[in-house]
């Protein structure tokens, strides 16, 4: 019974924008109608009016065809491109689920990152954790991880690209022409982490022989925050050479003030008193003795830039040389404790604060070569850098991990992490373009990685109290290299058997091999100031065939169905934790990962899916649909060592994905148009899984049925969008969006004390004065100011006392509150 009410919202939800369509369509097809009837009697009358019969249908026919004429032109103007399938084609005449969000909505919208997409986009669930972490993205349900508040998708089951470069940060979408995001694995053209589909962000190019320069400013405020925020962007196209050379450059900084209050910040660590009172926070006096507060410390300061220099050689060989940087600075977790001690909604009750500073840096180079025209020779050659350094409060780690550390009355605990990616990329690919009924595409790649991760724990006060000789109070160090190489070389041939019908096979042939080298260090278990770490090696190795069949037939002009069986791929690896030095001495504390926990082999995904897309009303009204069947196999899930419960990667488990994804656009009348979407999904296991969720009180099995984590059900957006036209220079623009996410598990089918996140819905609207040159916006998102959980770290079985010290490790992650503003921007 308690799920009634949010089922009922969802059906609700989704009868009314189905239903909401057809008066749309109907008044679209009634008013070409009343057009073609007025055109009609004129057109009779003229007839008859005695004029020289030969003259009399060039009239008419000039006087009728030449609305169409300009109806059809300005549909074509709307068209999209996208190069999703390696070659550019209009979105229309895609045969693949693909959904576009183009710079229009971007703008309309005011989305600014990855983690504002899924609201917009069918079957797209990402994890809104704040600027600290770039989201967890899941597509069509594939997770099998239990959700986190912290979490990124250096790892994840969907490739992220820019253009063609893979992607492993959220770099801010400033200056991008479109956002295309593929649905379902795209194991061949894509491989490399397209188990679920890919999202590519489609920048604009340096443009030859044209000077302009786009500014934005934005000022805002957010609901519980203390201070205001601020956005400043720029675009500037500069041409240097005529004909040859051009370059474009992008520059922003991101003032997000935050939300989120830590309260009960440790005055002198080792020395305060976390907890002064009995399961409480303790007095005001008491509060006042131990704590400090730190406002708003979930803040986003980003810089951001990305240059790209165009060099065209000829009209036939061109290269596109791109720099990017961005770093994000925030102060702690957009989470709180789900009410343990009384917290509230937007306060953090932890001892530390916990800054993170992400730095990245793309550098890549594309080149083009035509070669007689019969094909398109493309090299792509990218290095990618990031480093992570971030502070958290480790305290309830250690308490959960019952080493008795809470006999010390002041005990505390924080740790310090530095994480190194670097990435290493190359792609050559043969892409016909000459003439004839077939069609194809072949190329290699190769990708290397490696990361760096190094931890250190210190307990303050702890060693005096104890009488251990450690002034530095580290506890804990571990330290971590992996590396991981991919070879694979793959392709595409399409078949135009007739105008209207055509069929595509596609495959990929991938190998890897993955290695690890680290240990951990118990320095208080060791002289001072020595850290000895235990240091072993592991490694891994798969190779594998991912296979594509597509077949596309076009009803009439307006109208194309397709079916598509394809494959998809996530490699394995080593799990970032160093390997137990066999033989094992049980006697004392360890962190380590035993020869069975070391590794992780690749899991795999086979789609069938079916779908048509299409058009009527001279494209006043345009729809996708496409319902799907995807068998995951072999699932790569989240475990813990035996020793120190680190978090690995294990295999495990057997699962399956079916639902649909629907969008439709409706041009109500010339200035006003509807578009909605909505996705179902059901994603959930089909074998019996033995230990697939853990906690402390012990290991929970998957059992056939129950639902995959981290996605929901039912959701969807409509968006209304209304031009008010002043004259031809100036229009005021009315719009207004909502969306509705359903609800979502923490865990597998809620096993080991998971829970529901309830579903919501929410608001936004802007009202904009544009003119040629520049524009105005007033704006609010989630209008109701919209209290919501996004995601969960831990279970509920970690709300408990030790020896009457509150652990604070369950956390939700909340939705970003009302927030709204100005915008101006300019172009020149």
């Amino acid at each position: 019974m308690q799920d009634c009410p949010a089922k009922r919202r969802a059906y609700l939800f989704c009868a009314t924008m189905l239903i909401s369509g057809a008066p749309f369509a109907l008044a679209a097809s009634a008013h070409a109608a009343s057009s073609d009837q007025k055109n009609g009697p004129v057109a009779e009358k003229k007839a008859h009016s005695g004029a020289p019969a030969k003259q009399q249908p060039a009239t008419t026919k000039a006087a009728a065809v030449k609305p169409v004429q300009q109806k059809v032109r300005a549909a074509q103007e709307e068209q999209i491109m996208v190069t999703a399938t390696r070659r550019s084609t209009k979105l229309e005449d895609s045969p693949i689920n693909i959904s576009v969000v183009d710079q229009k909505l971007m703008k309309n919208e005011r989305i600014t990152d990855i983690r504002q997409l899924s609201s917009f986009v069918p079957g797209l669930t990402i994890t809104d954790n704040g600027p600290g972490n770039t989201g967890n993205i899941i597509m069509r349900g594939l997770s099998s991880g239990s959700t986190s508040t912290t979490g990124n998708f250096t790892n994840n089951s969907v490739g992220v690209y820019l253009g063609e470069v893979p992607l492993y940060t959220d770099f801010k979408m400033v200056d991008i022409d479109r956002l295309e995001v593929l649905q379902g694995p795209q194991g061949t053209l894509y491989g490399l982490g397209t188990l679920a589909g890919a999202i590519r962000y489609m920048p604009h190019r340096p443009v030859l022989n044209h000077w302009s320069a786009d500014v934005t400013g934005k000022t805002f405020g957010e609901s519980h925050s203390g201070s205001p925020g601020g956005e400043t962007t720029g675009t500037f196209n500069i041409p240097l050479i005529k004909d040859h050379l051009a370059f474009r450059t992008v520059v922003g900084y991101y003032n997000d003030p935050g939300f989120m209050d830590y309260n009960y910040l440790l005055k002198t660590p080792g020395v305060s008193n976390p907890q002064p009172g009995a399961n409480s926070l303790g007095t005001a006096e008491q509060r006042a003795q131990n704590f400090y507060r730190r406002k708003d410390l979930n803040y986003d300061h980003t810089f951001t830039t990305r240059n790209q220099l165009l060099v065209q050689v000829n009209p036939n060989i061109k290269g596109y040389l791109t720099y990017m940087h961005q770093e994000t600075r925030t102060g702690g977790q957009q989470a709180n404790a789900a009410g343990v001690l009384g917290t509230g909604h937007y306060d953090a009750p932890w001892r530390y604060q916990e800054p993170v500073n992400r730095k990245s840096d793309l550098y890549s180079g594309e080149f083009y070569f035509n070669i007689f025209n019969f094909a398109q020779l493309v090299n792509t050659t990218a290095y990618t850098h990031q480093t992570i350094d971030s502070v958290e409060d480790n305290t309830d780690l250690l308490l959960d991990l019952d080493y008795g550390y809470q006999a010390f009355p002041n005990f505390s605990s924080y740790a310090e992490n530095h994480r190194k990616y670097t990435q290493f990329n190359e792609e050559l690919r043969l892409v016909s373009t000459h003439k004839g009924p077939i069609s194809w595409v072949i190329g290699g790649f190769y990708n290397n990685q490696k990361t760096d991760t190094n931890r250190h724990e210190y307990v303050p006060g702890y060693t005096s109290w104890a009488g251990i000789d450690r002034p530095d109070e580290l506890e804990y160090a571990s330290r971590v290299h992996t590396k991981t190489q991919e070879r694979a070389v793959y392709g595409e041939l399409t078949y135009h058997i007739l105008k209207n019908l055509q069929i595509t096979g596609g495959f990929r042939y991938f190998d890897y091999d993955s290695s690890v080298d680290g240990g951990t260090a118990l320095p208080l278990f060791q002289t001072y100031p020595n850290v000895n770490y235990s240091s072993q090696q592991g490694s891994t190795g798969a190779n594998g065939t991912m296979w594509k069949a597509n077949i596309s037939y076009r009803i009439n002009p307006n109208i194309m169905t397709y079916f598509t069986y394809s494959t998809g791929y996530r490699v394995g690896g080593v799990n970032k934790v160093a390997p137990c030095s066999m033989p094992l001495d049980t006697s004392v504390q360890h962190a380590c990962a035993l020869p069975n926990e070391v590794s992780y082999k690749p899991d795999k995904t086979r789609n069938a899916e079916l779908g048509i897309r299409g058009n009527f009303f001279h494209r006043r009204l345009i729809f996708t649909l496409a319902g799907y069947n995807i068998d995951w196999t072999n699932i790569q899930v989240p475990g813990q060592t035996q020793y120190g419960n680190v978090g690995i990667t294990k295999n495990g488990a057997a699962a399956v994905s079916r639902g649909f994804d629907a969008s439709v656009n409706v041009k109500v009348l010339p200035n006003f148009t509807i578009s909605a979407t909505y996705s179902y999904v059901d994603a959930h296991l089909t074998k019996y899984s033995p230990g697939l969720v853990t906690n402390v009180l012990g290991s929970y099995a998957g059992k056939p049925g129950d639902r995959l984590p981290g996605s929901t059900k039912n959701s969807g957006s409509i968006i209304a969008n209304y031009t008010f036209p002043l004259d031809e220079d100036r229009n005021i623009q009315f719009n207004w969006a909502t969306t509705y996410q359903g609800s979502i598990f923490s865990r597998v089918g809620l096993e080991g004390y998971g829970y529901r996140m309830p579903s919501y819905v929410t608001h936004r609207a802007s009202i904009t004065y544009n003119t040629r040159k520049w524009s105005v916006d007033l704006f609010v998102n989630n209008l109701t100011d919209q209290y919501a959980v996004t995601a969960v770290s831990n279970d509920m079985s970690s709300i408990r006392s030790r020896d009457g010290i509150a652990e604070r490790y369950y956390a939700y992650s909340v939705l970003t509150p009302r927030t709204f503003g100005l915008e101006a921007s300019a172009h020149f």
